[in-house]
């Protein structure tokens, strides 16, 4: 068991930490597309976290093209490039399902400002 939790604390990335419900957030993805791979962005709000360790996910939310799209990204998958925070979301809920319902400005999240120590981490 011990073993198990090497390997695991060896898979998990350190710089994931700091994101949070509410945060918009712009997601850099590794797609293969036959031999050639690309970075491809997807940005939008942090809508749901679930789950720790190595099997910890984000469900992100944004609107296209009037259509709301959400994906579900494994935080510590090799994938997953990095996570920049675009502004931090000030939110009383643990989970913002009732965002799917809304559009337009209702569907906003109000801005959290951030503390000197926490600009210093993301910059990190």
């Amino acid at each position: 068991m011990d073993l198990v939790k090497a390997v695991e604390q060896q898979q998990l990335k350190k710089g994931h930490k700091h994101v949070s419900v509410g945060d918009h957030v712009k997601i850099h993805l590794q797609i293969k597309e036959g031999a050639r791979e690309r970075i491809q962005i997807f940005e939008g709000t942090i809508i749901a976290r679930k789950g720790k360790g190595l099997s910890e996910t984000i469900t992100v939310r944004r609107i296209s093209y009037g259509v709301g799209v959400e994906r579900v990204f494994p935080l510590h998958s090799p994938r997953v490039e990095r996570v920049e925070i675009v502004r931090k979301g000030r939110v009383r809920r643990a989970k913002l399902y009732y965002l799917r319902e809304r559009v337009g400005k209702s569907a906003r999240v109000r801005e959290r400002l951030m503390s000197k120590e926490e600009r210093a981490m993301q910059e990190e």
